[in-house]
């Protein structure tokens, strides 16, 4: 920036306090780090209680039970995750999870509510899925 005199470029200090925002993950990469870490037994269950509805708890409990994403000697981590917008307020998501040489694949959908917070309505891995009562 110029001086006011026409002189040589003047610096200007930030100003105090001044901070740019830290950048905010995607609610996807959150919730493939939220879920792998229940599925690969490094977080219980319950820690999902308000980040998900209807029977998206269940289907988790259900998932994590079998402990799907555990591996020996190799801790797994969201290798690529991948989305659909189908609406606003809607995402359908993948993540590849990687844990040394295995490479599996996860599946949710995000919906966000009036109060404008994400939350999980479905998870899936391949293999069997929980059982169905009659009445869904």
């Amino acid at each position: 920036m110029p001086s006011p005199g026409g002189g040589a470029p003047t610096l200007t200090a930030p100003a105090e306090g001044f901070r740019r925002p830290a950048p905010q993950p995607r609610p996807t990469d959150v919730f493939a780090d939220r879920l792998l870490a229940v599925l690969s037994g490094q977080r219980p269950v319950h820690c999902m209680l308000r980040h998900t509805v209807g029977r998206a708890y269940d289907e988790l409990a259900w998932l994590a039970e079998r402990g799907p994403l555990r591996a020996r000697g190799t801790r797994p981590v969201v290798r690529d995750i991948g989305y659909y917008e189908p609406r606003p307020g809607a995402i359908e998501a993948f993540a590849r999870i990687g844990a040394g040489e295995q490479l599996r694949a996860m599946a949710f959908r995000l919906e966000q509510g009036p109060d404008l917070r994400w939350r999980c309505t479905a998870v899936e891995l391949g293999g069997p899925r929980m059982p169905r009562a009659d009445d869904d």
